[in-house]
């Protein structure tokens, strides 16, 4: 499905991200590249991948030229922090380093990558973003804000490179089963359970298909759209 295509992806270290790797590596994806803020934190097992130390905190000080000179066809922009405080608790540095990673970092990546692809009139751009985007969620100001700025930021470029045969969409995972929510205990799995319709996790597979989908042919007339993942969590 991806062959001679090449992939970049934010967060590859994560449980979607690494599930995204694996779904394009097994689709044949032809280089994969990915970025990680600690190279220790790579699985050996994980040698298809090109990983590339990237500090997105402060992407500004990374020479992406020299760092990023890859071309690519797909663009994965998955990496996300989280610093949970209450409103009233939350300091300026839980705000601003959520902001960094989750918004500010995709700003400096696609200036880097999109002009390649004008050029050759191609790409496939992807950003994760979140149910808690669209629904709200307490003690999460910072994350919730991050995440819904890129809705408008999805559409806003859809409509501007979209002559230029390169789609621009989200994918908004609800409750994801990951390393995360294995350390919940039963009651609170059970409340969550309890507000989803089908009565069960997501799995990082389900975010990789759709990421896979929205890269494919088969999605080559969708652009400025938020796909929505969550079990029916919330219909949106």
């Amino acid at each position: 499905m991806f062959k001679d295509k090449n992939l970049f992806i934010t967060g590859g270290t994560g449980s979607i991200g690494n599930s995204i790797c694996h779904y394009f590596k097994d689709n044949g994806c032809k280089d994969i590249y990915a970025s990680t803020t600690n190279l220790k934190k790579v699985n050996p097992n994980d040698k298809f991948i090109n990983y590339k130390q990237l500090n997105l905190s402060n992407i500004s000080e990374n020479n992406l030229d020299e760092l990023l000179d890859i071309d690519v066809d797909f663009l994965i922009l998955n990496a996300g922090l989280t610093k949970d405080n209450i409103f009233l608790r939350m300091s300026v540095e839980e705000w601003t380093d959520v902001i960094d990673v989750n918004l500010n970092s995709s700003f400096y990546l696609l200036k880097h990558f999109i002009k390649k692809m004008v050029k050759k009139r191609y790409g496939r751009i992807v950003f994760i973003s979140s149910v808690v985007a669209h629904t709200g969620n307490p003690g999460q100001v910072n994350y919730t804000a991050s995440k819904a700025a890129i809705s408008g930021m999805v559409k806003s470029l859809a409509l501007e490179v979209s002559s230029r045969n390169i789609t621009v969409n989200s994918v908004a995972p609800g409750f994801i089963e990951s390393n995360m929510t294995n350390k919940l205990n039963e009651n609170q799995k059970s409340t969550i359970l309890d507000r989803i319709p089908m009565k069960k996790l997501g799995s990082p597979l389900d975010i990789a298909k759709t990421v896979g989908f929205l890269c494919s042919n088969n999605a080559d007339y969708i652009t400025g759209q938020t796909i929505h993942v969550n079990g029916g969590l919330a219909l949106i």
